[in-house]
């Protein structure tokens, strides 16, 4: 792309927003540029509890459309990426004499209401949101709720004798970072430029145009971009942005609210999700994780400043472990925790008294300027695509003939399957490729779909495949990622392109970063 060249937008941020208005605005017909100052996903979008979900407890703050939208959206997702979604069944233990310290609009009313319930969510209180759940949002391919014994369902095997009743429901798991990378391949192969580690560190209005200069993070390189169009889409760091490079005041601003989880070993044997409710009003998930692990999360706490690196905290960790220990009859300890990751949610700033009472509702800003800006306050991933659709409407503002929404139904790269087809494209692939084993073919089309094929190619043996790094890695795959997913180094690919990080020693580190460089080097990549 020379200097000269105007493009109609310029999209600051790789996370799920920004890769996802890239899609769109692409797929319509847009000229579109997209800077990331370090990796793709290297932020909030990697640092999710990796559910398409509704957002069950958003029912309590009366938040219905964002939770209709977002129930709508589960299946319009699952159909077009059945292999980095896929639906999960949802456990939620209940215990009548269990006390909750819940400050919401919902308990405050339940409380006025019937002052002896202070303290409880009634199970026919659960029950009616569960109902909203299920009739709020279509449904065709998630089943509805049910009430389970856990007596004498698997599920109950793993939780203390107290609970003895639970309802189930349905929501879905989804590869976050992986999805962020799959929007930013099918915008480049749409025609967007999409830029990783290339920090803007200036924008002006020049008359009709943004004049935006790109550092390369790697070369210290600067290049000049001109377009019509800019879009903030920077998520914990939009307000910083707003304020420099683009030298711009808002009132408006994002509340940051830290996020952590913690990995142990696998807890139970069984494919279902627990949803806890803990005696502080707060809710976590245990979530069946990459086969060997269960994830366990999420906190709630405000964060100062989103270039502070956000970490579980030790204190963080004992509330998992403990509020987790409240329901599981064999009690988790710290000795149990084999990682632990934080992210920084970027929430519109609605004056909400708490972390966890901040609303999860996005908010697009356009300022028409002769330039046009659009800043992009908050959001969660499972309606970044509707987030997407929103700001191609503000854009119309602009760029009045533009094409009308598409991208509903349309699969991702290597989702040309069926929901339920997932077995079966891993029972094809180890036809295919006999030396691969169960757990590398399940791998494999997790992460790549029917692309998966690309990757080994020709291959009629392992050995075909290159180098190997243990875990399944081989240099085959290694080149691929460097080649179609913008990898650079060994933690791309280990913690955001996937979660092989888990399964690999340090020196196993060392020798894939090592052949990611060289490789770089000699690729000209």
């Amino acid at each position: 792309m020379s200097e000269s060249e105007i493009k109609d937008l310029f999209i600051i941020g790789g996370g799920i927003n920004g890769c996802g208005i890239a899609r769109d605005a692409a797929g319509r017909g847009l000229s579109v540029t997209l800077a990331e100052m370090n990796d793709l996903a290297s932020a909030t979008s990697s640092a999710s509890t990796k559910l398409f979900h509704g957002g069950l407890r958003y029912l309590e703050y009366f938040e219905f459309r964002l939770v209709r939208e977002a129930l709508v959206e589960r299946e319009t997702l699952l159909r077009a990426m059945p292999h980095i979604s896929w639906p999960m069944r949802f456990v939620l233990p209940y215990h009548r004499d269990m006390r909750f310290e819940s400050d919401t609009p919902t308990s405050r009313l339940l409380t006025w209401v019937m002052p002896w319930m202070k303290g409880r969510r009634p199970a026919w209180l659960i029950r009616l949101g569960l109902f909203l759940y299920d009739h709020l949002g279509k449904r065709g391919i998630l089943p509805g709720t049910r009430k389970i014994d856990l007596t004498q369902d698997p599920a109950g095997q793993v939780l203390k004798p107290e609970f003895s009743t639970a309802f189930e429901y349905s929501d879905c798991w989804v590869e976050d970072a992986r999805l962020v990378v799959l929007n930013a391949r099918d915008a480049q192969a749409r025609g967007a430029d999409i830029l990783t580690r290339s920090k803007v560190v200036s924008a002006s209005r020049e008359q009709d145009l943004w004049v935006i200069k790109v550092q390369n993070q790697t070369t210290g390189t600067i290049q000049t971009h001109r377009a019509r169009m800019l879009v903030n889409a920077t998520g914990p760091w939009v307000a910083d942005v707003l304020k420099d490079p683009l030298g711009i005041k808002s009132r408006e601003t994002v509340r940051l609210v830290r996020g952590s989880h913690i990995v142990t070993h696998r807890l139970f044997d069984h494919d279902r999700c627990y949803f806890f409710q803990g005696t502080d009003g707060r809710i976590i998930f245990a979530i069946p994780y990459e086969e060997d692990f269960t994830l366990i999360g999420t906190t709630d706490a405000d964060h100062d400043s989103p270039d502070t690196a956000p970490t579980c905290s030790e204190a963080e960790q004992e509330y998992l472990v403990k509020f987790a220990s409240e329901y599981f009859e064999h009690p988790i300890s710290r000795d149990d925790i084999t990682w632990t990751y934080s992210g920084v949610r970027p929430l519109y700033d609605d004056g909400a008294s708490s972390a966890t009472a901040a609303t999860r509702e996005y908010v697009l800003n356009l300022d028409q300027a002769a330039a046009p800006l659009l800043t992009v306050f908050g959001g969660k991933i499972t309606t970044y695509r509707k987030l997407a659709e929103a700001a191609m409407a503000q854009a119309q503002a602009v760029f009045p003939d533009l094409a009308s929404n598409w991208t509903a139904g349309v699969a991702m790269p290597g989702g040309d399957f069926g929901v339920d087809e997932f077995g079966a494209q891993v029972q094809a692939l180890e036809q295919s490729y006999p030396f691969l084993t169960p757990y590398w073919a399940r791998r494999l089309i997790r992460a790549y779909g029917t692309e998966a094929r690309i990757v080994l190619g020709d291959a009629k043996s392992e050995s075909d495949l290159g180098q190997s790094f243990g875990a399944t890695i081989t240099a085959r795959e290694l080149e691929w990622a460097m080649d179609q997913e913008w990898v650079r180094t060994a933690e791309d690919f280990l913690w955001r392109r996937s979660k092989l990080g888990l399964r690999v020693s340090p020196q196993q580190v060392s020798e894939i970063d090592a052949f990611i460089a060289a490789s770089c080097t000699s690729r000209k990549v």
